[in-house]
C-alpha cells in the first residue's frame, strides 16, 4: 500500500477537499467530557485536583506543588551537555527578538509604544510516553527573555516521581514551582488558580485531546491566553530533481512518528523523485519498524506526494496549505523561499531537517498547525509581551487638530461629548 502519488494542478478539486480544509482535531467529545472537570476545579480548588489525580493517574498526592530547588537530580553529563547546548542556541536566537519601547513626534504630539511582559505563565509538559522536555526549553526561554516574572511548570505526576530531566530543567531555568497535576484539571488549575496553585495569565505546551480542549475552551472564555489552537503535527516539503529521496523519506517519517493523525506532504515537479521517495518510505518501514503501525497510518492515510506542472505551482500550494513546518530542498532554495508567504518555520536546503529545529538549532518548535500560520506566528518573545501605546498631546497640536476632530465627531454623531472634550481645552470654548 504505497503512499498516494497525485498529479495535480491549481484547479484540482482534490486539493481543496483533502488538504485545504485546515483539519484540526475535533475536540467536541473531549470538550463535553472536560467541562465537569473544569467546573469542579473552579469551585472546589485543591480538593478537585487531589481527587482527579487519584482517579486518572492512580496516584494519591500529599501536595500539589514542589520547589525544584529542593530536589536532588542525577542527570547524566552527556544529557546535560545536549540540553545546555540547545538552551544556549535557543537563548541566542530569541535574544534577537527583544523589543525596546519607543516614542516619536507625529503632527506635534509625542506618540509611542511601551512593551511590558505578561504577569505570569504556565508551561505544560506531558508525562509518560509523551515526555517532551525540549518543549520546556521552547516555552520558558522566550518568556524569560521577555521578562515574565512568574513561571510555573505543570506536569502529570509519575509513580516514580517527576522525571529528573524536567526537575533539572526547572532548576537551570529558574522556575518558581512544579505543579504535579496533569490533564484538563492541570490546565484548569492554571486558568482559575486554587489554594495551592497560583493563577497564570498564559499557558503554552503540548498535550492530548483533553489538554487541547481545556486550553481552547478556557481561552475562549477569556480566562487564559494560549499559544495557538493546535492540530496534528505536519510537514510540507518542496523538492526538485536535485533532492535526495532517502533524506526526504526520513523527514516525512519524522513527522509520522508523532502520531497517526500527523501528515507529511511532498510537492515536486519530478515524477521520478516522487516514485523514489515512495520506494524509500517502504524500505524505511522494513528497516525501522518502531511505531510501525503509527507511521504507516500517518503516511498512507494522511500524507501524499503531489506532482505539479511547475515549481511555482508547488510554491502556490504551499502558501495555500500554510504548513507548520516547510522544508525547501531545491537547487535554488533561496529563490523559492523569497516567494513563501505562510509557514510556521522554514528549513532551507538539504541539510536542514525539521528535527534540527525541534531540538538544537535555536528556532522555536511551538508552531501554528492546520493552516494556522496564515494568521499565527511561531512562539517567540513577542508572544509574552503586551504592547501599550501612549500619547502626549501638546496644547498647540490640540488647537490645530480640533477642527478635524469636530468634523469627524459630528459625522459619527458623537460631537456632544467627544468633540466637547477637545473643544473645552481650546481657545474656541466659551
Amino acid at each position: 500500500m504505497p503512499i498516494p502519488i497525485l498529479h495535480c494542478d491549481r484547479n484540482s478539486k482534490e486539493l481543496y477537499s483533502r488538504f485545504l480544509q485546515g483539519a484540526r482535531e475535533d475536540l467536541t467529545t473531549a470538550t463535553d467530557r472536560i467541562l465537569p472537570i473544569l467546573e469542579s476545579v473552579r469551585t472546589q480548588g485543591d480538593q478537585a485536583l487531589f481527587s482527579y489525580t487519584e482517579k486518572f493517574d492512580g496516584i494519591k498526592l500529599s501536595q500539589l506543588t514542589i520547589d525544584p530547588k529542593n530536589i536532588k537530580t542525577n542527570v547524566d553529563e552527556k544529557t546535560k551537555e545536549a540540553f545546555l547546548r540547545a538552551k544556549s542556541n535557543i537563548e541566542a536566537f530569541h535574544m534577537e527578538q527583544k523589543r525596546e519601547s519607543w516614542s516619536k513626534v507625529i503632527d506635534g504630539n509625542r506618540l509611542g509604544v511601551k512593551y511590558t511582559p505578561i504577569p505570569s505563565l504556565a508551561v505544560y509538559a506531558p508525562g509518560g510516553k509523551a515526555l517532551y522536555p525540549s518543549s520546556v526549553l521552547m516555552g520558558i526561554i522566550p518568556a524569560k527573555i521577555a521578562g515574565v516574572p512568574s513561571i510555573q511548570l505543570i506536569t502529570p505526576p509519575q509513580k516514580d516521581g517527576i522525571p529528573e530531566i524536567l526537575v533539572w530543567l526547572a532548576q537551570i531555568l529558574d522556575i518558581d514551582r512544579i505543579v504535579t497535576v496533569g490533564g484538563a484539571q492541570g490546565i484548569a488549575a492554571a486558568a482559575y488558580g486554587t489554594e495551592s496553585v497560583p493563577k497564570s495569565e498564559f499557558i503554552v505546551g503540548p498535550g492530548n485531546a483533553y489538554v487541547a480542549a481545556a486550553k481552547s475552551y478556557l481561552s475562549g472564555q477569556g480566562l487564559i491566553g494560549i499559544d495557538s489552537p493546535a492540530g496534528p503535527s505536519e510537514v510540507c516539503i518542496i523538492a526538485d530533481e536535485n533532492a535526495n529521496p532517502k533524506w526526504i523519506a526520513c523527514d516525512m517519517l519524522s513527522q509520522a512518528e508523532h502520531g497517526e493523525d500527523s501528515s507529511a506532504i511532498l510537492l515536486t515537479t519530478d515524477i521520478t523523485l516522487a516514485k523514489r521517495v515512495s520506494e524509500e518510505l517502504e524500505i524505511a518501514f522494513s528497516e525501522r519498524p518502531k511505531r510501525l503501525q503509527m507511521k504507516q497510518t500517518a503516511i498512507y492515510e494522511n500524507s501524499s506526494i503531489l506532482v505539479f506542472p511547475t515549481l511555482d505551482d508547488c510554491i502556490w500550494f504551499s502558501n495555500e496549505l500554510a504548513p507548520e513546518h516547510l522544508e525547501i530542498q531545491t537547487k535554488d532554495y533561496e529563490s523559492v523561499f523569497a516567494k513563501i508567504e505562510h509557514a510556521g518555520s522554514v528549513f532551507l536546503g538539504p541539510y536542514s531537517p525539521v528535527a534540527m529545529g525541534d531540538y538544537i538549532s535555536g528556532t522555536n518548535h511551538i508552531l501554528p498547525t492546520a493552516r494556522g500560520s496564515r494568521i499565527y506566528s511561531s512562539l517567540g518573545v513577542d508572544t509574552f509581551l503586551k504592547r501599550v501605546t501612549f500619547q502626549e498631546v501638546t496644547k498647540e497640536s490640540l488647537e490645530n487638530l480640533y477642527p478635524f476632530v469636530k468634523l469627524m465627531s459630528e459625522l459619527e454623531g458623537l460631537d456632544e461629548e467627544h468633540g466637547t472634550s477637545v473643544k473645552v481645552r481650546t481657545r474656541q470654548f466659551k
